[in-house]
């Protein structure tokens, strides 16, 4: 169920169809520029997406985990999740998705930058 899953937002550099299909699999999404959030800095957004509710950052920039380590220290019940598929057009991207989600489904851990798929 929603309740049961972190909330999750995904970085302006993730598509932002996206959303629809996490909402698919049952997760709540929001993309960050929906909420505002394309000013922020990683660390900055980290911050924020947590006092709004998130525990979950989805992105892939893998540099994000470096800037926000010291907000994943400061909270340690958030997640990042660096997504590492290929940016394509969407439809390929979705159906690159859907085949690693049904292979090993995205599970962001407490506290750290996980890698994904």
């Amino acid at each position: 169920s929603i309740n049961s899953v972190p909330m999750l937002l995904l970085d302006h550099n993730l598509p932002h169809q996206l959303r629809e299909l996490l909402m698919d699999y049952g997760h709540y999404a929001e993309t960050a520029r929906y909420r505002g959030g394309t000013e922020l800095r990683n660390g900055e957004l980290t911050i924020a997406s947590y006092d709004a509710g998130f525990r979950c950052i989805l992105t892939r920039d893998v540099k994000f985990a470096a800037s926000a380590a010291a907000s994943l220290q400061a909270l340690p019940d958030m997640s990042i999740v660096i997504v590492r598929l290929p940016q394509r057009s969407w439809r390929l991207y979705s159906e690159a998705f859907r085949r690693a989600w049904d292979d090993a489904p995205i599970s962001p851990r407490a506290g750290c930058v996980t890698h994904w798929p």
